[in-house]
């Protein structure tokens, strides 16, 4: 199997501690984690010792109703040990964590032989706009994990947000402008001394597999002098839930643009970049840009339905990409949030048929 198919692993659930002789529905107790919002859902266990793999293994579809219902769950004092046991638990769910390809941010694989990274490699000061994770690509993965190995001194917080609040809050003058321009382009360049190299990017130093690679699930890749690169592909403005049946709004226009750039950062970018030449932006399907106050307008609905907690060591969250957005807020300390991806779907069978071909 080629390391660019995205497929998930057997389930595994090694490791697992002495069953409890216990009914499980006492086991653990499921409650709002914040008043007023329906995210998160926090699951707590009644009784000391229950393993949270072998307890999910045994009630997957009980967390799959929960998560449809409140789109993020976090595990809380379930005493999760190491990244081995976080693993399983990633297992027990949802089949196995997923290979980071197709990168967008700087990570780092823990143990080689497990799919869990570290969730962004950013300096500590800097903030992580929220976004729904590979919403950017055509293959995406519709579970998403975090856990908290060290939680830091101060800050750290890990933002969460409901997409099933965006949509109704766009104007219809902004959602019917990515609708009747079919969608959202992305382009990206590599390899023009800011972002990440093509060859982080696609794990492999070979062109070859990077062309293969994009021919395969529908991106355009240009290839520069100097070895440089450039990709372009479209992808919908909003999905609808294969689970559920929602639609929601779904992509990376407003994360992947330069207005969502420090401004330090994008005048620097813009003096030195045309638009189409800056290590990432995002257009109209048809190519044509999206205007300032549209995504300014995006900007600030993202940041109003956004919740947070803080975070303590053990804790597992699982969330439903499609229906939960994230960020990151800035630290002080150390800090270990670990992250791993699983199930993967693609963009062309939840798209609303906004043109999601490139």
């Amino acid at each position: 199997m080629s390391k660019f198919e995205l497929q998930a692993m057997p389930a595994l659930a090694k490791g697992r501690r002495k069953s409890l002789n216990m009914n499980q529905g006492g086991l653990v107790d499921f409650s709002p984690m914040l008043e007023g919002s329906s995210l998160p859902l926090l699951c707590k266990p009644n009784v000391p010792g229950v393993s949270l793999a072998q307890w999910a293994s045994e009630n997957r579809q009980l967390i799959e109703q929960k998560l449809d219902q409140h789109a993020t769950i976090l595990f809380r004092g379930f005493a999760v040990q190491d990244i081995g046991e976080f693993n399983q638990c990633v297992d027990a769910i949802s089949g196995g964590a997923l290979e980071y390809l197709f990168r967008a941010s700087p990570r780092t694989q823990i143990n080689r032989s497990l799919n869990v990274y570290s969730s962004t490699d950013y300096p500590s000061a800097e903030k992580i706009f929220p976004h729904n994770e590979h919403s950017y690509s055509p293959v995406f993965p519709l579970h998403l994990y975090f856990y908290c190995d060290v939680p830091s001194l101060t800050g750290g917080e890990t933002p969460f947000g409901d997409t099933r609040l965006i949509l109704p809050r766009i104007e219809p003058e902004v959602r019917e402008a990515f609708v009747r321009k079919g969608g959202v382009l992305y382009v990206r360049n590599y390899g023009d001394g800011m972002g990440l190299p093509w060859q982080t990017v696609f794990q492999t130093e070979d062109r070859g597999e990077v062309e293969a690679y994009c021919a395969k699930i529908g991106i355009i890749a240009q290839w520069k002098d100097g070895n440089r690169l450039r990709t372009r592909q479209k992808g919908p403005a909003m999905v609808r839930h294969p689970r559920t049946g929602e639609v929601v709004w779904f992509n990376h226009a407003t994360f992947f643009n330069a207005l969502t750039l420090p401004e330090s950062i994008r005048d620097s970018l813009r003096a030195e970049f045309a638009d189409e030449d800056l290590p990432q932006n995002t257009f109209y399907a048809d190519g044509s840009p999206i205007p300032e106050d549209h995504i300014r307008h995006l900007q600030q609905i993202y940041r109003d339905i956004m919740v947070e907690f803080t975070w303590q060591s053990g804790d597992v969250v699982i969330l439903d990409n499609i229906l939960t957005i994230h960020a990151r807020n800035g630290y002080s300390g150390p800090r270990k949030i670990l992250t791993a991806m699983a199930i993967p779907l693609k963009s062309s069978e939840v798209a609303l048929g906004q043109g999601v071909s490139a």
